[in-house]
């Protein structure tokens, strides 16, 4: 069964507006049909799906963002939108029935859960998207030491385009009523020092390479 039906439908927070692709006005898509694999699993115009939709938009314009000021080290723009749409994709097994998700794992899981779809697709490299962008990615140090019930291999992004929707994920949540807003860095830092001053010391230096 998709995430979502049945479930009550929430305002669609994407409705009307183009999937960015390669320029940060939204004017091209990428190649894979995010909307359309994203359908395949979610019940459209369900809650989880809208939350979804409008989260991956407004991370995947982010993400631009960052890839238009580094454009000396030639990011994959077509590649940073499809992925950055799919990076959450794996929300829909979890226990978070606030953003309309009823499955059984503990949120946390969706990043190599999101892995394990998008490799059933055929889509390896947006798969380590899912499972690199949660936190600032989590080595295998963290889930000894933080107890995380995910498998216990180095979760951390690697490549720059990774890294980039990672970054970026950072300053958006999937709240209804805030999903295209984005959080005041100092917030964001916050959020991250949580896990430790090693996680804020990574995204510090995110930061230094990509700007706010």
């Amino acid at each position: 069964m998709k995430a979502g039906h049945n479930k009550k439908s929430g305002p669609d927070p994407g409705k009307d507006r183009k999937v960015p692709g390669r320029d940060p006005e939204g004017t091209e898509s990428g190649a894979i049909d995010a909307i359309g694999l994203i359908s395949k699993y979610y019940e459209p115009g369900s809650l989880a799906f809208n939350l979804l939709i409008g989260h991956s938009r407004a991370v995947a314009r982010k993400a631009l963002e960052v890839a238009e000021r580094l454009n000396n080290l030639n990011p994959d723009r077509v590649f940073i939108v499809e992925a950055a749409m799919l990076h959450d994709i794996g929300i829909l097994a979890t226990n978070a029935p606030d953003i309309g998700c009823h499955g059984e794992k503990p949120y946390i899981c969706h990043g190599y859960l999101g892995r394990e779809l998008l490799e059933s697709e055929g889509l390896p490299a947006h798969a380590l998207v899912c499972e690199r962008h949660v936190l600032v990615g989590i080595s295998i140090a963290d889930i000894d030491r933080l107890g995380l019930p995910v498998p216990r291999r180095d979760m951390l992004p690697l490549t720059l385009e990774e890294r980039i929707i990672c970054f970026a994920d950072k300053f958006f949540s999937k709240k209804v009523d805030a999903l295209a807003k984005e959080k005041p860095l100092e917030d964001v830092k916050k959020s991250i020092a949580r896990y430790g001053a090693d996680k804020l010391e990574m995204f510090d230096n995110m930061l230094r390479t990509f700007g706010a």
